[in-house]
């Protein structure tokens, strides 16, 4: 049976003249576009969502450099690949780009091996990833690449995109601006995935409405990898509206990460945190709320304990804000670590034993005193606010 190329492998773009997005990297006087036009050669990592264009762009800087373009996924690429990579470019002496798809995946041990490569030049690299390269790629290896960030295509590329693929389908299958406002909300920025609903449904259908789409999809695609920088992102969304008393920006990063499935206990904890660290003495009702939807959560699960977290964030957000319990400790904390372990005054001390007594332990105490009960070295020192 004849193997059928996937659409979005016949519209990919062979030059910056057919590629949307980026412009700033590949718009006039652009680092990409200078690179490729000056046929520079270095190595370079592409970070971005996927879909946005970074194998594409990959491709045309090699056709640009005539260089020899080896495509692999670190998913299924091991030492021996790489090793066989090597051998053959420095049999032919040419330039070689490799393409890594989500270097991310590849261990220290083999971007070690990539290296020595990299650096002689035998092989020009270009990563791809998702995730952010400062956490997920060796320094060395990262300190001998450009880091460029791709970003999520904008809706007139997108409609760009969709302006393609309905010239190449063999029908009459315009399409009503509702539908392709819901194609680019859907798609996520993300020009393969829209690509692609696009080819299903006209297979599928051999027309292409809003119901035809939605029925082709099935269910809506949220980004989302609980290991990468998405998974941190919302989290620290939520935690920041709620710290400023953002109610309505709060619930959304909490729909966000529910619909996702993030682990609900996982939220709950962040919200037993946020109650102490954020609004502390000022509502100190906020712990057992939180501590509440934290248990409501274990007894329950998804999807009705998302009700409980919708109540937790919200009973967060609204309430008073106060983090001097966190930023008392955090000092106390500083003040251990540089002064050590100084003697416990007198006063404070236990006295079990007669010996201790004599040698002058517990000498002293009030059981309710105003005065410094501090280690010497730190008397007069406040971690905490006085009460007005």
């Amino acid at each position: 049976m004849p193997e059928i190329t996937p659409l979005a492998s016949i519209l990919r773009p062979q030059s910056l003249s057919e590629y949307f997005g980026q412009s700033h990297l590949v718009g006039e006087g652009m680092p990409l576009r200078l690179a490729i036009e000056q046929k520079k050669v270095f190595s370079m990592i592409f970070w971005g969502p996927p879909g946005v264009g970074k194998t594409t762009l990959a491709r045309i800087y090699a056709n640009a450099l005539g260089a020899d373009f080896v495509e692999v996924s670190a998913v299924s690429t091991g030492k021996a690949d790489i090793k066989k990579v090597v051998q053959s470019s420095e049999k032919t002496q040419k330039t070689t780009v490799l393409f890594l798809d989500e270097i991310h995946r590849f261990n220290k041990a083999q971007q070690d091996y990539l290296l020595p490569f990299v650096e002689s030049g035998v092989l020009t690299l270009i990563g791809a990833t998702t995730e952010n390269p400062s956490f997920s790629v060796i320094s060395p290896l990262l300190s001998r690449c450009r880091v460029f960030v791709l970003k999520e295509l904008e809706p007139a590329d997108m409609n760009a995109i969709i302006d393609r693929v309905l010239a190449v389908i063999p029908a009459k299958a315009g399409i009503h601006v509702d539908t392709r406002d819901w194609l680019i909300a859907v798609s996520n920025g993300d020009a393969r995935q829209v690509i692609n609903l696009l080819e299903n449904c006209f297979n599928l259908y051999h027309q292409i409405t809003l119901d035809d789409l939605k029925n082709t999809l099935q269910s809506k695609f949220l980004r989302f990898d609980k290991q990468g920088e998405e998974h941190y992102n919302l989290i620290s969304a939520l935690i920041k509206s709620m710290r400023a008393s953002n109610p309505d920006a709060a619930l959304y990063y909490l729909a966000r990460l529910v619909e996702s499935g993030e682990d609900p206990l996982f939220i709950a904890r962040r919200l037993v945190i946020f109650s102490s660290e954020d609004i502390g003495l000022a509502q100190p009702t906020a712990l057992v709320v939180a501590n509440a939807v934290f248990q409501s959560c274990q007894q329950i699960g998804y999807p009705e304990c998302a009700i409980n977290l919708s109540h937790g964030v919200l009973y967060l957000s609204n309430a008073a804000k106060d983090r001097s319990v966190y930023d008392g400790l955090k000092a106390a904390q500083a003040d251990v670590q540089t002064t050590g372990n100084l003697p416990i005054p007198m006063n404070l001390r236990n006295a079990p034993t007669k010996l201790m007594k004599n040698l002058g332990y517990s000498k002293g105490y009030e059981m309710y005193t105003s005065k410094d009960l501090l280690p010497d070295q730190l008397k007069g020192k406040k971690y905490v606010n006085e009460k007005k």
